[in-house]
């Protein structure tokens, strides 16, 4: 079971390089799925005996982060007609070195810690570490609003992946209390970033400085 649960947070943690050596809002997007898709299937990886709690909270993940947020983001850049991010805070180059250098830190810190044996051998902790290092590299990097909301979903989903160490001891509702919050707060970044589009007809939100009262 861990090898095929090693797989899926390999993938997660090469969507995360992608992510950050992308110039591209669509790949950055159709990353950020991909990764909530596989996040979201991985607890039928860590139960035995899958209950229809588990099955409930893992198939909405899977609907929410793979399909309802993409199409969100994608409606959000057709409206505001942009396709890259040219000019990033941090580029493109020392972003993918900060997070190959992040993901062998936290390989090697992840070791040190006295982990229970059935996730001694798994790749939980590295790839829940290396995803939240990535969200906060996109947050601050990046100047487009969509780039800085798929930063906010990678780093969510680097918390979540830390909270299936748990999976056993921490009811799954607190896992769907954190997927309804964070639907929200991507509904109400939505509607940050239309406001941004409207009053700057552009989503770099750099030029929210200029703002006085």
């Amino acid at each position: 079971m861990n090898a095929y649960l090693n797989l899926l947070i390999g993938l997660a943690i090469g969507l995360n390089l992608l992510a950050l050596g992308s110039s591209r809002l669509p790949s950055l997007i159709n990353a950020v799925a991909v990764q909530g898709m596989a996040l979201g299937a991985m607890p039928f990886l860590l139960e035995e005996h899958i209950n229809w709690m588990v099955a409930l909270v893992a198939c909405a993940t899977v609907a929410v982060k793979g399909f309802v947020i993409p199409i969100l983001l994608r409606r959000a850049m057709r409206t505001a007609n942009i396709e890259r991010e040219v000019v990033p805070s941090i580029g493109y180059v020392p972003s993918l070195l900060l997070g190959a250098g992040g993901t062998i830190a936290a390989v090697a810190f992840a070791r040190t810690l006295p982990l229970l044996p059935e996730h001694a051998g798994s790749l939980l902790v590295p790839g829940s570490l290396a995803s939240v290092l990535t969200g906060f590299v996109l947050l601050i990097g990046r100047s487009k609003a969509i780039s800085q909301v798929c930063g906010y979903l990678i780093l969510e989903n680097g918390i979540y992946l830390f909270g299936l160490l748990l999976i056993h001891a921490t009811p799954l509702l607190v896992e769907a209390g954190i997927l309804l919050d964070l639907t929200v707060g991507v509904f109400v970044i939505g509607i940050i970033v239309d406001r941004i589009q409207r009053a700057f007809d552009s989503l770099d939100t750099r030029k929210l400085t200029v703002l006085r009262e």
